[in-house]
Formats: C-alpha cells, sequence, structure tokens
C-alpha cells in the first residue's frame, strides 16, 4: 500500500458526519431538535458577508480545479458548470443559483452553518435539498479544511445536481439514508455514498473518469486518485457497503463503476431490505 498522506488535504472531518471513524463532529441533537428535522439546521447565506479576497479564493480554486478535471470527469459535471453560470467569477448567491438549479432538476439547494447529523443530511436529500456550507476556506489554507465549505459543496457536487438521472439517483440515496439509519444500518449506506458520490470513479468513453464531489472538488486528490499506484477495484454494492472509509487521510482505494449510469440504477433500485442483505455475511 503506497504511503498516503495523513491529511487529506481538502479537509481534516468528514461530508455531513457520514460516519466510521474518528469523527469531527458535535452532537447537534437536541430534543427540541432531533436529527432529522433538517429545517433546524438552515441558516442564511448572508451573501453580502463574503469578502472580496473570499471571492477571490473562490476564483482561484475554480481555477486551478477546472483545467485539470477537464476529459478527466464524467461529462454531467462539465454539462452542469455553463447550465448554472457556475464559470461566472465570485463565489454563487445560492437564491440565483436556486433559479437556475430547480427548473432543471426540482433541486434547490440550503445554506447551512457547518456539518449536519446524518439523519437530517439524507432527509434533506430525500425533499431534494443539498445543504451548502455558509463559509469559505482562507485564503492560507486552500488544501486544508476541517469541514466542508461552499466550494467543495457547491463546486462539488452541484454540476451533477442539473441533471435529472442524477437528482433522481440522490433523492433515492436520501430516502434509502433516512430509512437505513432508522433501522440500524448507518454505516452501510454511509459507505456506499462514500465510496460513490463522494469518491467514486466511473469509466466513460472508454478511460476512468472522477465521479465523486469530494474528487472533484479536491486539487490533490483528483490527482491521486487517477495517477497513483493504488488499488481501483470495480465497484459492487456489496464490496462498497462493506468497505471502511478514511476521513483523516486520502483514501486508500477508489472503487470504478462500470458506468455512470450503471452505478446510478444500481444505487437507485436499492432498498433496505437488500442494503440489509450487503452489510450481512456473503
Amino acid at each position: 500500500m503506497p504511503d498516503l498522506p495523513l491529511l487529506d488535504p481538502r479537509f481534516g472531518g468528514v461530508f455531513y458526519c457520514l460516519k466510521e471513524l474518528t469523527m469531527f463532529q458535535p452532537d447537534l441533537a437536541t430534543a427540541e431538535r432531533p436529527t432529522g428535522d433538517w429545517q433546524g439546521y438552515v441558516v442564511p447565506q448572508d451573501w453580502g458577508h463574503f469578502t472580496a479576497d473570499d471571492h477571490e479564493v473562490w476564483d482561484m480554486l475554480f481555477a486551478r480545479q477546472v483545467p485539470y478535471l477537464g476529459a478527466r470527469i464524467v461529462s454531467p459535471f462539465l454539462d452542469g458548470i455553463p447550465k448554472l453560470g457556475l464559470d461566472a467569477p465570485g463565489i454563487p448567491e445560492l437564491g440565483a443559483l436556486n433559479a437556475k438549479l430547480t427548473p432543471l432538476s426540482g433541486w434547490s439547494l440550503v445554506p447551512v452553518a457547518g456539518i449536519v447529523p446524518d439523519a437530517a443530511f439524507f432527509a434533506m436529500l430525500s425533499e431534494r435539498k443539498f445543504p451548502i456550507g455558509n463559509f469559505i476556506r482562507p485564503a492560507d489554507s486552500l488544501d486544508y479544511l476541517e469541514e466542508p465549505d461552499c466550494f467543495h459543496d457547491i463546486f462539488g457536487h452541484v454540476p451533477m445536481l442539473a441533471s435529472p438521472a442524477i437528482a433522481r439517483l440522490m433523492e433515492a440515496l436520501g430516502k434509502l439514508g433516512v430509512e437505513a439509519i432508522a433501522a440500524g444500518e448507518g454505516d452501510a449506506i454511509a459507505r456506499l455514498y462514500w465510496h460513490s458520490v463522494e469518491f467514486g470513479l466511473a469509466r466513460e468513453g472508454g478511460e476512468v473518469r472522477i465521479l465523486g464531489a469530494g474528487l472533484a472538488s479536491s486539487f490533490g486528490e483528483a490527482h491521486v486518485a487517477l495517477e497513483a499506484e493504488l488499488p481501483r477495484p470495480r465497484f459492487t454494492l456489496r464490496d462498497a457497503a462493506n468497505m471502511p472509509y478514511r476521513n483523516d487521510r486520502f483514501q486508500p482505494l477508489y472503487f470504478v463503476a462500470d458506468s455512470l449510469d450503471e452505478v446510478a440504477a444500481e444505487l437507485e433500485a436499492l432498498d433496505v431490505s437488500g442494503l440489509k442483505q450487503l452489510a450481512g455475511p456473503d
């Protein structure tokens, strides 16, 4: 196994509390705010609080990421950028972005102050809402954050949400996630999400390309996922559901789906009963 960096250059925590190893999340659930009550985590984006330096950080991150991704990422991602106007300079204002996204796929973006618990996250997805951090990393920490910021959330995830097929998949994962957590299968659905939507690869046009948002938004890990000498096993639901992941360093392997359409169809068709079978003994 290659000697991978200890700290992920994107951030040290995990995307919206998908639990596996040491987590960087506070316990935000209270009697007044159950974790599945996602509306309680929504805050104003307060776009006006972003400074000129903040917008410059967005532009720097965008300018270095897009040229590398090029033909190295699945086509719905590249299609989504101009459809949503994400190639315009500066941090997008969520109201304006929703005005373009919602007519395309029925999804809308909701601002949050940081990481939200699993149940709230999947409940958001089940209602075609995607959480967006209302902050951006400082200029002196372009490659390290303790939790996902608006560049990861918007640049990494939102272009794909403009695709109706991906929009259906993400809603299905949200509904399955809510049911899975209630059935005690939270780890299994978190692993599937992590190894596909966040850090998955997929074949397209005869090439292995980036699928996951964690790779799309990470300059360092995008290179590692495609170029480093490490395992890239074929994605199967069973293998992904049983493969622990790392949130404190680059992944030790990256699953490769036969195609974006195939992995989307498999995940969209999965129910809790099937998830339990995947997470059980062979």
